[in-house]
């Protein structure tokens, strides 16, 4: 038997468990910990960003029970894995992750992150064997103000840029769902329990998408090129990948245990003191690789930052509810984060890393 603290997470051992987003950045470090866990884990996805994702290099496809190609905007596809592999617990982080991409492509971005999700409610709807699901959303999601205190889950929804209000729209159609075809008042009868996840910014090894402080970090030193850095006061909530999956898994079991009471929204950021300017995160990197230097371009007059869209400057979580009524809480301050986080990078080309993977797993739970 395998538990995480107060909470039990040999629940999911045996289980047969359904992952969207399998071969992405949170998704892979997912999958290798449930697998761990002795799930049965099934992946649906599309293909990893690169070679060097870190779904590619664990090889956790290979491992894990099944893994398909699919999109989750394709209704068939998602219907014909719910119904051959009837998943009894599902975990939705299948999306389009980025910002500044949303600019560019904002119909594809509500139709992954807000159809995509939708479809997801409706085979859970519709599947007799799933019992639980975690939506995972974003911290986006929230109206941001740019206020110094944390948004907390009653907070208004909004987003001022297509990914964040996005996101937004998809807890509403999680809401609306839950509340409509899988309230918990009735769950005698659809006997379904469906939660929403949203965490702050999140790093570890294996990201490599584009505008993300950490890959552009990496990258910029791996060739020797000076870190640029576009918006360095920016503050963020920044947590190592375990952080918010440990919320994850979590909230799934409690969910497993007590469907009625923990099918709402909850928040799961760092604590107060890891939110900081995106600058001093790429200081503490370079001093934790043992190089790298800084640029700060948020003063250059081309047209390309001219013309940028817009980023939020401030946000962070009150994760309060997480803590008190799920018994969770952040383990990693933002140096630990970073340490794990460089580990991954500087033994990624010589070790094993599903290997690399499973150790940082069980320094963060305490076993081996």
């Amino acid at each position: 038997m395998v538990d995480f603290g107060i909470v039990d997470f040999g629940i999911y051992t045996g289980r047969r468990v359904l992952i969207t987003g399998h071969t992405g950045f949170k998704g892979s470090w997912l999958a290798a910990w449930l697998h761990s866990l002795g799930a049965r884990v099934t992946g649906y996805a599309l293909d990893p960003y690169s070679e060097k994702d870190n779904f590619a290099l664990s090889g956790i496809g290979a491992k894990i029970e099944n893994d398909i190609r699919a999109d989750v905007r394709d209704r068939k596809a998602l219907h014909e894995a719910f119904a051959r592999h009837r998943p009894e617990i599902v975990f939705h982080l299948a999306a389009q992750p980025l910002v500044r991409l949303s600019y560019e492509r904002p119909v594809e971005t509500y139709e992954v992150n807000v159809m995509g999700t939708v479809n997801v409610l409706e085979e859970l709807r519709q599947c007799p064997s799933a019992k639980v699901a975690v939506m995972v959303t974003s911290d986006k999601c929230y109206e941001n103000r740019e206020r110094w205190w944390g948004y907390r889950e009653e907070d208004a929804l909004g987003g001022y840029d297509p990914y964040s209000s996005s996101k937004g729209a998809a807890e509403i159609a999680i809401g609306a769902w839950r509340q409509s075809f899988m309230n918990p008042q009735r769950y005698g009868q659809h006997g379904k329990a469906v939660a929403s996840a949203r965490a702050g910014n999140v790093i570890g090894g294996g990201d490599w998408a584009l505008d993300r402080i950490i890959p552009d970090c990496i990258r910029a030193v791996e060739s020797g090129r000076p870190i640029e850095i576009r918006s360095p006061q920016s503050v963020r909530p920044w947590q190592h990948v375990l952080e918010p999956l440990s919320g994850y898994l979590t909230l799934g079991a409690k969910l497993w245990g007590n469907p009625a009471k923990y099918a709402e929204a909850w928040n799961f950021g760092p604590a107060a003191d890891s939110a900081m300017p995106v600058w001093d995160v790429a200081q503490m990197l370079v001093e934790e690789y043992g190089q790298g230097k800084l640029k700060d371009i948020s003063d250059v007059d081309i047209d390309i930052f001219k013309d940028s869209p817009h980023e939020a400057k401030l946000l962070a979580l009150d994760t309060a509810k997480a803590r008190y009524e799920l018994g969770w809480t952040p383990k990693w301050n933002i140096r630990t984060a970073i340490a794990k986080t460089v580990e991954w990078y500087k033994r990624y080309q010589k070790e094993d890393v599903h290997r690399l993977c499973l150790k940082q797993i069980a320094d963060y739970t305490g076993r081996l």
